[in-house]
Protein backbone atom coordinates (compact mmCIF):
# COMPACT_ATOMS: atom_id res chain seq x y z
CA UNK A 1 0.00 0.00 0.00
CA UNK A 2 1.42 3.41 -0.96
CA UNK A 3 2.21 6.07 1.66
CA UNK A 4 -0.45 8.36 0.17
CA UNK A 5 -3.06 5.70 0.74
CA UNK A 6 -2.01 5.07 4.36
CA UNK A 7 -2.18 8.75 5.31
CA UNK A 8 -5.28 9.61 7.31
CA UNK A 9 -7.05 12.58 5.76
CA UNK A 10 -10.09 14.58 6.78
CA UNK A 11 -12.90 14.08 4.25
CA UNK A 12 -16.14 16.06 4.20
CA UNK A 13 -19.20 14.71 2.33
CA UNK A 14 -21.66 17.43 1.34
CA UNK A 15 -25.17 16.21 0.51
CA UNK A 16 -25.50 12.80 -1.27
CA UNK A 17 -28.52 11.75 0.83
CA UNK A 18 -28.69 8.05 1.71
CA UNK A 19 -25.68 7.32 -0.49
CA UNK A 20 -23.53 9.05 2.10
CA UNK A 21 -24.32 6.39 4.70
CA UNK A 22 -24.57 3.31 2.46
CA UNK A 23 -21.51 3.75 0.24
CA UNK A 24 -19.46 6.91 0.69
CA UNK A 25 -18.75 6.87 4.44
CA UNK A 26 -18.04 3.12 4.74
CA UNK A 27 -15.71 3.08 1.73
CA UNK A 28 -13.76 6.16 2.83
CA UNK A 29 -13.56 4.98 6.43
CA UNK A 30 -12.28 1.58 5.27
CA UNK A 31 -9.49 3.43 3.40
CA UNK A 32 -8.42 4.91 6.73
CA UNK A 33 -9.80 8.42 6.40
CA UNK A 34 -11.62 10.52 8.97
CA UNK A 35 -15.05 11.10 7.43
CA UNK A 36 -17.74 13.64 8.32
CA UNK A 37 -21.04 14.23 6.52
CA UNK A 38 -22.95 17.47 6.04
CA UNK A 39 -26.48 16.95 4.70
CA UNK A 40 -27.14 20.68 4.06
CA UNK A 41 -25.08 23.68 2.87
CA UNK A 42 -25.39 25.28 6.31
CA UNK A 43 -23.95 22.14 7.94
CA UNK A 44 -21.23 22.06 5.27
CA UNK A 45 -20.10 25.63 6.02
CA UNK A 46 -19.98 24.95 9.75
CA UNK A 47 -18.02 21.69 9.42
CA UNK A 48 -15.71 23.11 6.76
CA UNK A 49 -14.63 25.90 9.10
CA UNK A 50 -14.32 23.56 12.07
CA UNK A 51 -12.53 20.63 10.41
CA UNK A 52 -10.45 22.17 7.55
CA UNK A 53 -10.86 19.03 5.39
CA UNK A 54 -8.30 18.07 2.73
CA UNK A 55 -10.95 16.41 0.50
CA UNK A 56 -14.59 17.36 -0.13
CA UNK A 57 -17.14 15.14 -1.92
CA UNK A 58 -19.67 17.64 -3.28
CA UNK A 59 -23.13 16.48 -4.39
CA UNK A 60 -24.13 18.76 -7.29
CA UNK A 61 -27.69 17.40 -7.22
CA UNK A 62 -28.47 19.01 -3.85
CA UNK A 63 -31.80 20.84 -3.94
CA UNK A 64 -30.77 23.29 -1.22
CA UNK A 65 -28.53 26.23 -2.01
CA UNK A 66 -26.11 26.42 -4.94
CA UNK A 67 -23.59 23.56 -4.67
CA UNK A 68 -21.29 25.00 -7.37
CA UNK A 69 -21.17 28.35 -5.58
CA UNK A 70 -20.49 26.57 -2.28
CA UNK A 71 -17.67 24.60 -3.91
CA UNK A 72 -16.18 27.84 -5.27
CA UNK A 73 -16.33 29.38 -1.77
CA UNK A 74 -14.48 26.39 -0.34
CA UNK A 75 -11.76 26.58 -2.99
CA UNK A 76 -11.30 30.32 -2.49
CA UNK A 77 -10.87 29.76 1.25
CA UNK A 78 -8.55 26.74 0.79
CA UNK A 79 -6.85 26.69 -2.66
CA UNK A 80 -5.13 23.40 -1.81
CA UNK A 81 -8.49 21.65 -1.26
CA UNK A 82 -9.28 18.62 -3.46
CA UNK A 83 -12.93 18.41 -4.56
CA UNK A 84 -14.63 15.33 -6.01
CA UNK A 85 -17.93 16.37 -7.63
CA UNK A 86 -20.83 13.89 -7.70
CA UNK A 87 -23.16 14.49 -10.68
CA UNK A 88 -26.48 12.91 -11.71
CA UNK A 89 -26.37 10.58 -14.74
CA UNK A 90 -26.36 12.24 -18.15
CA UNK A 91 -25.65 15.76 -16.85
CA UNK A 92 -22.55 16.59 -18.85
CA UNK A 93 -23.20 20.31 -18.29
CA UNK A 94 -22.83 19.88 -14.53
CA UNK A 95 -19.59 17.94 -14.98
CA UNK A 96 -18.23 20.67 -17.24
CA UNK A 97 -19.22 23.41 -14.79
CA UNK A 98 -17.64 21.50 -11.90
CA UNK A 99 -14.31 21.07 -13.70
CA UNK A 100 -14.26 24.72 -14.70
CA UNK A 101 -15.02 25.71 -11.11
CA UNK A 102 -11.96 23.79 -9.89
CA UNK A 103 -13.08 20.22 -9.13
CA UNK A 104 -10.25 17.68 -9.26
CA UNK A 105 -12.45 14.96 -10.73
CA UNK A 106 -16.07 14.09 -11.43
CA UNK A 107 -17.95 10.93 -10.44
CA UNK A 108 -21.15 10.47 -12.45
CA UNK A 109 -23.92 8.53 -10.70
CA UNK A 110 -24.42 5.64 -10.55
CA UNK A 111 -20.93 4.45 -9.61
CA UNK A 112 -19.80 1.38 -7.69
CA UNK A 113 -17.42 0.90 -4.78
CA UNK A 114 -14.45 0.13 -7.05
CA UNK A 115 -14.90 3.40 -8.98
CA UNK A 116 -15.24 5.31 -5.73
CA UNK A 117 -12.06 3.74 -4.31
CA UNK A 118 -10.08 4.60 -7.43
CA UNK A 119 -11.28 8.21 -7.47
CA UNK A 120 -10.75 8.79 -3.75
CA UNK A 121 -7.29 7.19 -3.82
CA UNK A 122 -6.27 9.59 -6.60
CA UNK A 123 -7.80 12.48 -4.61
CA UNK A 124 -5.86 11.42 -1.49
CA UNK A 125 -2.59 11.34 -3.43
CA UNK A 126 -3.38 14.77 -4.87
CA UNK A 127 -4.19 16.19 -1.43
CA UNK A 128 -0.94 14.82 0.01
CA UNK A 129 1.05 16.26 -2.91
CA UNK A 130 -0.55 19.68 -2.51
CA UNK A 131 0.04 19.70 1.24
CA UNK A 132 3.73 18.85 0.78
CA UNK A 133 4.21 21.46 -1.94
CA UNK A 134 5.13 18.90 -4.61
CA UNK A 135 3.84 19.39 -8.14
CA UNK A 136 0.93 16.99 -8.63
CA UNK A 137 1.15 14.57 -11.56
CA UNK A 138 -1.25 14.76 -14.49
CA UNK A 139 -4.19 12.51 -13.82
CA UNK A 140 -7.03 10.95 -15.74
CA UNK A 141 -9.67 13.65 -15.77
CA UNK A 142 -13.02 14.62 -17.23
CA UNK A 143 -12.31 17.08 -20.03
CA UNK A 144 -14.60 20.06 -19.96
CA UNK A 145 -15.12 20.45 -23.67
CA UNK A 146 -16.00 17.00 -24.92
CA UNK A 147 -17.06 14.77 -22.02
CA UNK A 148 -14.36 12.32 -23.13
CA UNK A 149 -12.08 10.57 -20.63
CA UNK A 150 -8.57 11.60 -21.61
CA UNK A 151 -5.41 9.96 -20.32
CA UNK A 152 -2.19 11.95 -20.36
CA UNK A 153 -0.35 9.41 -22.48
CA UNK A 154 1.88 9.64 -25.52
CA UNK A 155 -0.36 7.59 -27.81
CA UNK A 156 -3.40 8.67 -29.80
CA UNK A 157 -6.13 7.58 -27.39
CA UNK A 158 -7.16 11.21 -26.96
CA UNK A 159 -8.23 11.35 -30.63
CA UNK A 160 -10.52 8.72 -32.12
CA UNK A 161 -10.44 8.65 -35.92
CA UNK A 162 -7.96 8.05 -38.71
CA UNK A 163 -9.01 10.59 -41.35
CA UNK A 164 -6.41 12.54 -43.29
CA UNK A 165 -7.46 15.72 -41.48
CA UNK A 166 -6.77 14.14 -38.08
CA UNK A 167 -3.52 12.56 -39.27
CA UNK A 168 -2.34 16.07 -40.11
CA UNK A 169 -3.21 17.21 -36.58
CA UNK A 170 -1.26 14.27 -35.11
CA UNK A 171 1.82 15.09 -37.18
CA UNK A 172 1.85 18.74 -36.12
CA UNK A 173 1.39 17.88 -32.44
CA UNK A 174 4.15 15.25 -32.58
CA UNK A 175 6.51 17.83 -34.13
CA UNK A 176 5.78 20.72 -31.81
CA UNK A 177 5.21 18.96 -28.48
CA UNK A 178 8.89 18.65 -27.47
CA UNK A 179 9.63 22.29 -28.24
CA UNK A 180 8.86 25.27 -26.01
CA UNK A 181 6.92 27.05 -28.76
CA UNK A 182 3.49 28.50 -28.01
CA UNK A 183 0.69 26.56 -29.71
CA UNK A 184 -2.45 28.31 -30.99
CA UNK A 185 -5.39 25.94 -31.58
CA UNK A 186 -8.34 27.03 -33.69
CA UNK A 187 -11.56 25.23 -34.58
CA UNK A 188 -15.30 25.30 -34.22
CA UNK A 189 -16.97 24.70 -30.88
CA UNK A 190 -17.00 21.02 -29.98
CA UNK A 191 -14.10 19.91 -32.22
CA UNK A 192 -11.78 18.91 -29.36
CA UNK A 193 -9.45 21.87 -28.88
CA UNK A 194 -8.79 21.03 -25.22
CA UNK A 195 -8.03 17.44 -26.20
CA UNK A 196 -5.41 18.80 -28.61
CA UNK A 197 -3.93 20.93 -25.84
CA UNK A 198 -3.77 17.89 -23.55
CA UNK A 199 -2.03 15.91 -26.31
CA UNK A 200 0.60 18.65 -26.70
CA UNK A 201 1.19 18.63 -22.96
CA UNK A 202 1.27 14.84 -22.66
CA UNK A 203 3.93 14.49 -25.37
CA UNK A 204 6.09 17.32 -24.05
CA UNK A 205 8.90 17.32 -21.53
CA UNK A 206 6.42 18.86 -19.10
CA UNK A 207 4.12 15.83 -19.04
CA UNK A 208 4.82 15.23 -15.32
CA UNK A 209 3.99 18.84 -14.50
CA UNK A 210 0.52 20.35 -14.08
CA UNK A 211 -1.92 21.01 -16.93
CA UNK A 212 -4.08 23.99 -15.97
CA UNK A 213 -7.04 24.91 -18.19
CA UNK A 214 -8.74 28.29 -17.96
CA UNK A 215 -11.76 29.31 -20.06
CA UNK A 216 -11.38 33.04 -20.63
CA UNK A 217 -14.96 33.30 -21.90
CA UNK A 218 -16.55 31.70 -18.82
CA UNK A 219 -15.15 34.07 -16.18
CA UNK A 220 -16.47 37.61 -15.55
CA UNK A 221 -13.93 40.18 -16.80
CA UNK A 222 -13.48 41.73 -13.36
CA UNK A 223 -12.41 38.34 -11.95
CA UNK A 224 -10.26 37.16 -14.84
CA UNK A 225 -7.05 38.88 -13.73
CA UNK A 226 -7.29 37.21 -10.34
CA UNK A 227 -7.99 33.85 -11.98
CA UNK A 228 -4.92 34.14 -14.23
CA UNK A 229 -2.38 35.86 -11.97
CA UNK A 230 -3.84 35.27 -8.49
CA UNK A 231 -4.35 37.69 -5.63
CA UNK A 232 -3.20 38.27 -2.07
CA UNK A 233 -5.44 38.27 0.97
CA UNK A 234 -7.27 41.55 1.44
CA UNK A 235 -6.47 42.91 -2.02
CA UNK A 236 -10.18 43.37 -2.74
CA UNK A 237 -13.55 42.64 -1.15
CA UNK A 238 -13.97 38.89 -0.86
CA UNK A 239 -10.23 38.08 -1.04
CA UNK A 240 -10.25 36.16 2.26
CA UNK A 241 -7.02 34.26 1.51
CA UNK A 242 -4.11 34.21 -0.91
CA UNK A 243 -4.88 32.61 -4.27
CA UNK A 244 -2.05 31.49 -6.56
CA UNK A 245 -3.87 31.91 -9.89
CA UNK A 246 -3.68 29.72 -12.99
CA UNK A 247 -0.24 30.94 -14.13
CA UNK A 248 1.38 30.07 -10.79
CA UNK A 249 -0.50 26.77 -10.56
CA UNK A 250 0.90 25.83 -14.00
CA UNK A 251 4.52 26.48 -12.96
CA UNK A 252 6.61 23.69 -14.46
CA UNK A 253 3.78 22.62 -16.77
CA UNK A 254 1.28 23.95 -19.29
CA UNK A 255 -1.26 26.75 -19.06
CA UNK A 256 -4.16 26.30 -21.50
CA UNK A 257 -6.07 29.52 -22.24
CA UNK A 258 -9.32 28.54 -23.91
CA UNK A 259 -11.43 31.17 -25.72
CA UNK A 260 -8.41 33.50 -25.50
CA UNK A 261 -10.01 36.00 -27.91
CA UNK A 262 -12.65 36.72 -25.25
CA UNK A 263 -10.01 38.17 -22.91
CA UNK A 264 -10.51 41.86 -22.06
CA UNK A 265 -8.00 44.26 -23.64
CA UNK A 266 -6.48 45.47 -20.32
CA UNK A 267 -5.71 41.89 -19.32
CA UNK A 268 -4.26 41.20 -22.78
CA UNK A 269 -1.61 43.83 -21.98
CA UNK A 270 -0.68 42.02 -18.77
CA UNK A 271 -0.63 38.67 -20.54
CA UNK A 272 1.76 40.09 -23.13
CA UNK A 273 4.08 41.31 -20.37
CA UNK A 274 3.90 37.87 -18.74
CA UNK A 275 4.92 36.22 -22.02
CA UNK A 276 7.82 38.65 -22.44
CA UNK A 277 9.18 38.45 -18.88
CA UNK A 278 7.94 35.08 -17.52
CA UNK A 279 6.96 36.90 -14.34
CA UNK A 280 3.57 37.34 -12.68
CA UNK A 281 2.34 39.82 -10.11
CA UNK A 282 -0.81 38.75 -8.23
CA UNK A 283 -3.45 41.40 -7.57
CA UNK A 284 -2.35 43.32 -4.49
CA UNK A 285 1.19 41.87 -4.45
CA UNK A 286 4.21 44.17 -4.16
CA UNK A 287 6.81 42.05 -5.94
CA UNK A 288 6.56 39.94 -9.09
CA UNK A 289 7.66 36.30 -9.18
CA UNK A 290 9.12 34.21 -11.98
CA UNK A 291 7.32 31.10 -13.27
CA UNK A 292 8.17 28.49 -15.90
CA UNK A 293 5.03 27.97 -17.97
CA UNK A 294 4.29 26.89 -21.52
CA UNK A 295 1.28 28.57 -23.10
CA UNK A 296 -1.24 26.75 -25.28
CA UNK A 297 -4.28 28.77 -26.30
CA UNK A 298 -7.43 28.18 -28.31
CA UNK A 299 -10.38 29.98 -29.85
CA UNK A 300 -13.40 29.14 -31.97
CA UNK A 301 -13.23 32.58 -33.60
CA UNK A 302 -11.05 33.83 -36.44
CA UNK A 303 -8.20 35.45 -34.46
CA UNK A 304 -7.11 37.67 -37.37
CA UNK A 305 -10.67 39.00 -37.64
CA UNK A 306 -10.58 39.78 -33.90
CA UNK A 307 -7.32 41.69 -34.49
CA UNK A 308 -8.85 43.64 -37.39
CA UNK A 309 -11.85 44.55 -35.24
CA UNK A 310 -9.58 45.83 -32.46
CA UNK A 311 -10.78 43.15 -30.04
CA UNK A 312 -7.42 41.37 -29.82
CA UNK A 313 -4.01 43.03 -29.61
CA UNK A 314 -1.93 42.53 -32.75
CA UNK A 315 1.36 42.24 -30.83
CA UNK A 316 -0.18 39.62 -28.52
CA UNK A 317 -1.55 37.70 -31.51
CA UNK A 318 1.89 37.42 -33.11
CA UNK A 319 3.40 36.46 -29.75
CA UNK A 320 0.90 33.61 -29.35
CA UNK A 321 0.41 32.53 -32.97
CA UNK A 322 3.71 30.63 -33.28
CA UNK A 323 2.55 27.12 -34.20
CA UNK A 324 -1.09 27.03 -35.38
CA UNK A 325 -3.11 23.81 -35.07
CA UNK A 326 -6.55 23.72 -36.68
CA UNK A 327 -9.02 21.14 -35.38
CA UNK A 328 -11.17 20.06 -38.35
CA UNK A 329 -14.97 20.06 -38.04
CA UNK A 330 -16.58 16.64 -37.81
CA UNK A 331 -18.28 17.04 -41.21
CA UNK A 332 -14.80 17.10 -42.83
CA UNK A 333 -13.57 13.93 -41.11
CA UNK A 334 -15.40 11.30 -43.18
CA UNK A 335 -15.81 7.95 -41.44
CA UNK A 336 -14.28 9.27 -38.20
CA UNK A 337 -17.86 9.98 -37.13
CA UNK A 338 -18.60 6.23 -37.14
CA UNK A 339 -15.46 5.38 -35.14
CA UNK A 340 -16.30 8.02 -32.53
CA UNK A 341 -19.97 6.94 -32.41
CA UNK A 342 -19.08 3.27 -31.91
CA UNK A 343 -16.65 4.09 -29.10
CA UNK A 344 -19.23 6.36 -27.46
CA UNK A 345 -21.95 3.72 -27.82
CA UNK A 346 -19.81 1.13 -26.03
CA UNK A 347 -18.84 3.53 -23.25
CA UNK A 348 -22.30 4.94 -22.59
CA UNK A 349 -23.86 1.46 -22.69
CA UNK A 350 -21.39 0.31 -20.02
CA UNK A 351 -22.19 3.35 -17.88
CA UNK A 352 -25.95 2.76 -18.19
CA UNK A 353 -25.69 -1.02 -17.67
CA UNK A 354 -27.14 -1.87 -21.12
CA UNK A 355 -26.01 -4.20 -23.91
CA UNK A 356 -25.67 -2.72 -27.39
CA UNK A 357 -24.24 -4.84 -30.20
CA UNK A 358 -22.97 -2.20 -32.59
CA UNK A 359 -25.05 -0.39 -35.21
CA UNK A 360 -26.61 -1.16 -38.57
CA UNK A 361 -25.07 -0.07 -41.88
CA UNK A 362 -28.00 2.30 -42.39
CA UNK A 363 -27.26 3.94 -39.03
CA UNK A 364 -23.64 4.45 -40.06
CA UNK A 365 -24.70 6.04 -43.34
CA UNK A 366 -27.11 8.34 -41.52
CA UNK A 367 -24.39 9.48 -39.09
CA UNK A 368 -21.96 10.21 -41.93
CA UNK A 369 -24.63 12.17 -43.83
CA UNK A 370 -25.24 14.65 -40.99
CA UNK A 371 -23.66 18.13 -40.98
CA UNK A 372 -22.91 18.02 -37.21
CA UNK A 373 -22.84 21.78 -36.50
CA UNK A 374 -22.05 20.93 -32.88
CA UNK A 375 -19.22 18.59 -33.94
CA UNK A 376 -17.99 15.89 -31.53
CA UNK A 377 -19.93 17.34 -28.62
CA UNK A 378 -23.19 17.03 -30.55
CA UNK A 379 -22.37 13.48 -31.67
CA UNK A 380 -21.70 12.40 -28.08
CA UNK A 381 -25.02 13.89 -26.97
CA UNK A 382 -26.82 12.00 -29.75
CA UNK A 383 -25.23 8.71 -28.72
CA UNK A 384 -26.01 9.32 -25.05
CA UNK A 385 -29.63 10.04 -26.00
CA UNK A 386 -29.87 6.79 -27.99
CA UNK A 387 -28.44 4.70 -25.14
CA UNK A 388 -30.63 6.26 -22.45
CA UNK A 389 -33.91 5.99 -24.39
CA UNK A 390 -33.45 2.45 -25.77
CA UNK A 391 -33.02 -0.93 -24.11
CA UNK A 392 -30.14 -2.27 -26.22
CA UNK A 393 -29.52 -4.52 -29.19
CA UNK A 394 -28.26 -3.27 -32.56
CA UNK A 395 -28.55 0.52 -32.91
CA UNK A 396 -31.05 1.28 -35.70
CA UNK A 397 -31.85 4.66 -37.29
CA UNK A 398 -35.23 4.82 -35.53
CA UNK A 399 -33.40 4.72 -32.19
CA UNK A 400 -31.68 8.02 -32.94
CA UNK A 401 -33.21 11.39 -31.98
CA UNK A 402 -36.26 12.08 -34.14
CA UNK A 403 -34.84 15.23 -35.77
CA UNK A 404 -32.01 13.13 -37.29
CA UNK A 405 -34.50 10.69 -38.80
CA UNK A 406 -36.56 13.56 -40.21
CA UNK A 407 -33.46 15.17 -41.71
CA UNK A 408 -32.53 11.87 -43.37
CA UNK A 409 -36.03 11.74 -44.92
CA UNK A 410 -35.54 15.30 -46.29
CA UNK A 411 -38.31 16.48 -44.03
CA UNK A 412 -37.72 19.69 -42.08
CA UNK A 413 -40.28 20.41 -39.38
CA UNK A 414 -40.84 23.94 -38.17
CA UNK A 415 -39.19 23.16 -34.83
CA UNK A 416 -36.99 20.05 -34.43
CA UNK A 417 -37.36 18.29 -31.12
CA UNK A 418 -33.62 18.74 -30.48
CA UNK A 419 -34.10 22.51 -30.13
CA UNK A 420 -35.07 23.92 -26.74
CA UNK A 421 -38.82 24.61 -26.76
CA UNK A 422 -40.07 28.16 -26.47
CA UNK A 423 -41.29 29.23 -23.07
CA UNK A 424 -45.05 28.72 -22.83
CA UNK A 425 -47.13 31.84 -22.77
CA UNK A 426 -50.71 32.27 -21.61
CA UNK A 427 -51.20 35.84 -22.75
CA UNK A 428 -49.33 39.10 -23.31
CA UNK A 429 -45.74 39.03 -22.09
CA UNK A 430 -43.99 41.74 -20.12
CA UNK A 431 -40.91 43.44 -21.51
CA UNK A 432 -38.83 41.74 -18.80
CA UNK A 433 -40.08 38.30 -19.89
CA UNK A 434 -39.29 39.00 -23.54
CA UNK A 435 -35.81 40.27 -22.58
CA UNK A 436 -35.06 37.17 -20.53
CA UNK A 437 -36.17 34.83 -23.34
CA UNK A 438 -33.95 36.71 -25.81
CA UNK A 439 -30.94 36.43 -23.49
CA UNK A 440 -31.47 32.72 -22.80
CA UNK A 441 -31.91 31.99 -26.52
CA UNK A 442 -28.66 33.83 -27.34
CA UNK A 443 -26.78 31.93 -24.63
CA UNK A 444 -28.13 28.63 -25.99
CA UNK A 445 -26.94 29.51 -29.50
CA UNK A 446 -23.43 30.24 -28.18
CA UNK A 447 -22.98 27.24 -25.84
CA UNK A 448 -23.42 29.42 -22.74
CA UNK A 449 -20.68 31.93 -23.66
CA UNK A 450 -21.72 35.24 -22.12
CA UNK A 451 -19.21 37.36 -24.13
CA UNK A 452 -20.39 35.92 -27.47
CA UNK A 453 -24.07 36.24 -26.52
CA UNK A 454 -23.41 39.84 -25.45
CA UNK A 455 -21.87 40.63 -28.84
CA UNK A 456 -24.94 39.24 -30.63
CA UNK A 457 -27.29 41.25 -28.41
CA UNK A 458 -25.10 44.38 -28.67
CA UNK A 459 -24.72 44.81 -24.91
CA UNK A 460 -21.71 44.58 -22.61
CA UNK A 461 -20.90 41.18 -21.02
CA UNK A 462 -21.09 42.76 -17.55
CA UNK A 463 -24.74 43.67 -18.25
CA UNK A 464 -25.56 40.03 -18.97
CA UNK A 465 -23.67 38.81 -15.90
CA UNK A 466 -25.69 41.18 -13.70
CA UNK A 467 -28.98 40.06 -15.25
CA UNK A 468 -28.11 36.35 -14.90
CA UNK A 469 -27.13 36.86 -11.28
CA UNK A 470 -30.39 38.70 -10.56
CA UNK A 471 -32.50 35.98 -12.22
CA UNK A 472 -30.64 33.27 -10.30
CA UNK A 473 -31.35 35.05 -6.99
CA UNK A 474 -35.05 35.28 -7.85
CA UNK A 475 -35.16 31.54 -8.55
Amino acid sequence: MSPARRERLMVLIVGAGGLSQTLLRPTLAAAGHNVQAAPTPADALRLFRALSPQIVLMDLAMHEGEPLALMADFLRAAPELVVLALTPPGTVDKAVAAMRAGAFDVLALPFDEAQLRTATQAAAEEATARASGRLPPIRRRQTAGEGELVAATTDRTAFIGSSEAMERVHRIIASVARSQATVFITGESGTGKELAALAVHARSGRANGPFIALNCGAIPPDLLESEVFGHVKGSFTGAISDKPGAAAAADGGTLFLDEVCEMALPLQTKLLRFLQTSTIQPVGAVKPRRVDVRIVCATNRDPLDAVRRGQFREDLFYRLYVVPVHMPPLRDRGTDVVEIAEAALARFAAEEGKRFEGMTAETRRMLIAQDWPGNVRQLLNVMRNAVVLNDGGVLRPDMLPIHMVQAAMNFEPARPEAEPPALPTTGPQTLAEIERQAVEAALARHDGSVPRAARELDVSPSTLYRKLEAWAKRR
